[in-house]
């Protein structure tokens, strides 16, 4: 049986139920605080736009008045459209960088929210998957730490951004640079052999990367030989002859010759690889969120508030829902929120 679904049986028949179905239903249902009427205009990335799709029928079973409106271009657009005015929605698969938190609060100085609206795919490029690490299959290592990942790519550094803050905690010396497979605890003819790093190519000057966030700080210095691809499967493809490297990327482009490593927050773990399950229940560390970004203003220059408009703040309401929920589920690719992380995020309208 796929270890992702379960059996139940319902009045004689079998009824199979995914995992991430299953998290969905932990969620408390949706019910409408008030009737809206209006257009709700999303901006953003296109490859959640069969989820949007979702959101919005599922939507307007209970608020038929409402309509939407939806460009959905990339990412990278998807900001401009909140800080022209015209859009309510910005729909990201990936977290703002530090430079487009401008552009909405020179609209009204106010910053954005940023609202986790699903968990990225295991291993569906274009849709946010977690990030996996790999090694070539004869290298003896099972698992790092995420401090081991950050002295392997990383470098010394004085600090990392982190959203709009410039973290000095993020500071580290070249003390804890790990350049060698001895220094992993590889012994014999591993011990001395240097790591070959694999990566893809860094971002575009103020872009911080998942990976930078969650394993450096936030930091732009890495270590030297970064050898960068464009094209992921050509980066494995080429760690694929050579024993010394070690590459993240997405579960999706494993070879043959490559395996997979189990990664832990800390040294006493737990050390989780990546499937279906554990990215759903985010305990694999690199799972990726998925966001939906709106400005707390109201236009036309009358007084700002923090808080949603009132469409907007329904909306998401929904999303954030068992029924928002289960149409993420739904869609087969990105994966429901947990009912601790669906709970934070409602905190955010209120």
């Amino acid at each position: 049986m796929n270890p992702g679904r379960f059996i139940f049986i319902l009045g004689g028949a079998l009824l199979a139920v995914t995992r991430p179905a299953l998290a969905a239903e932990a969620l408390p249902e949706y019910r409408p605080t008030t009737k809206i009427s209006g257009v709700i205009r999303t901006w953003g990335n296109p490859h959640m736009g069969h989820m949007l799709e979702r959101w919005e029928a599922g939507f307007q079973r209970y608020h038929p008045g409402v309509y939407f409106s939806d460009n959905l271009k990339s990412s990278a657009m998807a900001i401009a459209g909140l800080s022209e005015w015209t859009a309510d929605l910005a729909l990201m698969g990936r977290q703002i960088y530090t430079f487009e938190y401008y552009g909405v609060y020179r609209r009204s100085l106010l910053l954005p929210v940023e609202i986790e609206v699903a968990t990225g795919s295991l291993d569906v490029p274009s849709k946010s998957f977690a990030v996996t690490v790999f090694v070539h299959r004869d290298n003896p290592l099972a698992q790092l730490t995420l401090a081991q990942l950050d002295g392997i790519f990383g470098a010394q550094r004085e600090g990392g951004w982190q959203g709009m803050k410039w973290e000095r905690s993020a500071a580290r010396g070249p003390e804890k640079n790990i350049r060698t497979w001895g220094q992993l605890g590889l012994t014999g003819e591993w011990a001395d052999k240097p790591i070959h790093l694999y990566g893809p190519p860094g971002l575009a000057p103020g872009g911080v990367s998942f990976f930078q966030s969650r394993v450096m700080g936030g930091a732009d210095t890495w270590a030297e030989g970064l050898r960068e691809f464009a094209d992921r499967k050509a980066m494995t493809e080429a760690l694929s002859k050579d024993p010394y490297g070690i590459a993240y990327t997405g579960f999706c482009y494993q070879t043959a010759q490559t395996k997979v490593l189990a990664l832990a927050e800390k040294a006493a773990g737990p050390f989780v690889r990546p499937t279906r399950e554990s990215v759903t229940t985010r305990a694999y560390p690199l799972s990726r969120p998925v966001y939906i970004y709106f400005a707390p203003d109201t236009p036309g220059g009358e007084p700002a508030d923090p808080k949603a408009d009132p469409k907007v703040r329904e909306f998401l309401r929904y999303i954030l829902s068992r029924q928002g929920q289960a149409d993420v589920a739904g869609e087969g690719d990105y994966l429901p929120l947990t009912a601790a992380v669906a709970g934070e995020q409602r905190k955010k309208l209120d």
